[in-house]
């Protein structure tokens, strides 16, 4: 009897350390697989289960949880959803996150191993979520969605000295919250913005690249300036008009008159295409690449902290593309916000500062548990050829061009652009202006401004960077000089 009873015992001994074993295998070697299954609601039930925290913009937030009562029971609310969702992007049941709620989801869903630290993580619940601070500043951001009124394009604007994001706009828009749910309506809310042919979920500011067009010649003319091709703004260029391409019988010409042999000045408040063709053939395209790169072309790690999409300067040209890259053609390309950076880099002395949009994070209770300080500067270019930049930019605003981005008592710098695109340059071309602004009592510019519109008229001749996309930009930049 005593001996059936040992065995019994050792059966049932083995029979737990089987299901022991059982259980560690199915909890730790398999937990990865059961986590992601999607028949597995638990996760989701957990995420969703408290509110989510908060974007704020100049202390106030522009998003939201509702209790939804359903099983997956808090849902994402928007407040003034399309002005911000270039910034906010979305957080969806269906669909997942999207930029600002992508990148900082750890913050926003509570799961950031420090939010568990400063919790004190005395329970096993789910901290708090918490808020993340965002640069942006509301009158700017509106002056900008006014600006552009519906039209497709995109405005970034940037305080030179630090690299903080005050505006980043992105036209036609939708609202986040159509997406927050699970139901049909946020189905069919999705089916419907992906099959927009504007593409209002595309953030056009960070996401798109675009042909810069004369706006590149900010570039192009740092770079004759740095390698010492031009030594004197008011000495002529010794360039033809009209010009032809290196190695073809292309004639490249000019939207403006008196651009033969016109000096650097002359050039660049009239944007005479001949003249700065010539200067990128004759500075080089390694010289240009190298300069364009310090602008921070071709850097494809660049996050804000969601990411930025690459522009391009190609440097294994030949002299006739090297001439129209020059001038922002050929497959010169630029986001919105890499000519904002442009402009920041003249405001700011050559150097450049690496946008942010994140100004801390804090836990749920408002204590700041990270912040973003400004990133180390780059040089783009030395500080002499920054300042003769500045005085050419301010030539655009007072006597050429860019007249319509002039702005009382302050100073203003400006290069306007209207870029072709589309097969043979058939399309509707593209408006730009950048710009930066400062005010005649400080001692630097406040903020660099660059505006795009994708379809500003009917009619090709009357598509101008100053006459469409600088008004914009004098908006954008009241807006940071007269809060």
């Amino acid at each position: 009897m005593t001996r059936c009873i040992r065995h019994s015992a050792a059966f049932c001994v083995l029979l737990l350390l089987a299901l022991l074993v059982n259980a560690a295998r199915v909890q730790v070697g398999h937990a990865g697989a059961y986590a992601g299954n999607p028949a597995n609601r638990r996760t989701g039930i957990v995420r969703y289960g408290q509110p989510r925290g908060d974007v704020l913009v100049g202390g106030t937030p522009v998003t939201g949880s509702r209790d939804t009562g359903q099983q997956l029971r808090y849902e994402r609310t928007y407040a003034y959803g399309p002005l911000y969702a270039p910034v906010t992007g979305f957080a969806s049941q269906e669909y997942g996150t999207t930029f600002l709620e992508h990148a900082e989801d750890a913050v926003l869903s509570g799961t950031a191993p420090l939010l568990a630290r400063l919790f004190g993580g005395l329970t096993r619940t789910r901290p708090p979520g918490g808020d993340v601070v965002t640069t942006i500043d509301p009158a700017v951001q509106q002056a900008a969605y006014e600006g552009l009124d519906g039209h497709k394009g995109a405005v970034a604007a940037l305080e030179p000295s630090t690299g903080r994001i005050l505006a980043l706009v992105s036209s036609p828009s939708y609202d986040p919250a159509e997406l927050s749910g699970n139901g049909t309506r946020a189905v069919r809310a999705w089916a419907r913005l992906n099959a927009d042919p504007a593409r209002p979920m595309l953030n056009r500011a960070v996401r798109q690249t675009y042909p810069p067009g004369s706006t590149f010649k900010v570039v192009t003319a740092a770079a004759a300036l740095d390698a010492g091709v031009v030594t004197d703004l008011d000495a002529p260029t010794d360039s033809p008009d009209p010009y032809r391409l290196p190695g073809t019988r292309t004639l490249l010409t000019n939207e403006s008159d008196g651009c033969a042999d016109a000096s650097l000045r002359e050039a660049f408040e009239w944007s005479c295409n001949t003249v700065f063709a010539k200067l990128g053939v004759d500075v080089g395209a390694r010289a240009m690449a190298a300069t364009a790169e310090g602008f921070g072309f071709g850097d494809a790690t660049l996050r804000v902290p969601f990411g930025v999409a690459r522009s391009t300067f190609d440097r294994h040209v030949d002299r006739a593309q090297l001439a129209l890259a020059s001038i922002g053609q050929y497959n010169t390309r630029a986001t919105p916000l890499e000519m904002a950076m442009v402009a920041a880099a003249v405001a700011n002395g050559g150097q450049v500062r690496e946008p942010y949009l994140v100004e801390r994070t804090t836990n749920g209770a408002g204590r700041t548990i990270a912040s973003t300080a400004p990133r180390p500067a780059r040089r783009a270019m030395s500080r002499e050829t920054a300042d003769l930049m500045k005085e050419l930019m301010t030539g655009v605003v007072t006597e050429g061009t860019g007249r319509n981005a002039a702005i009382p008592d302050a100073v203003v710098g400006g290069k306007t652009g209207t870029a072709q695109h589309g097969l043979g340059n058939a399309a509707m071309p593209y408006a730009w202006f950048v710009s930066w602004a400062q005010p005649d009592d400080e001692v630097q510019p406040r903020v660099a401004v660059a505006v795009v519109v994708e379809d500003a008229s009917d009619d090709r001749g009357e598509i101008t960077g100053g006459g469409i996309a600088a008004p914009i930009a004098r908006a954008v930049m009241e807006a940071v000089l007269n809060p």
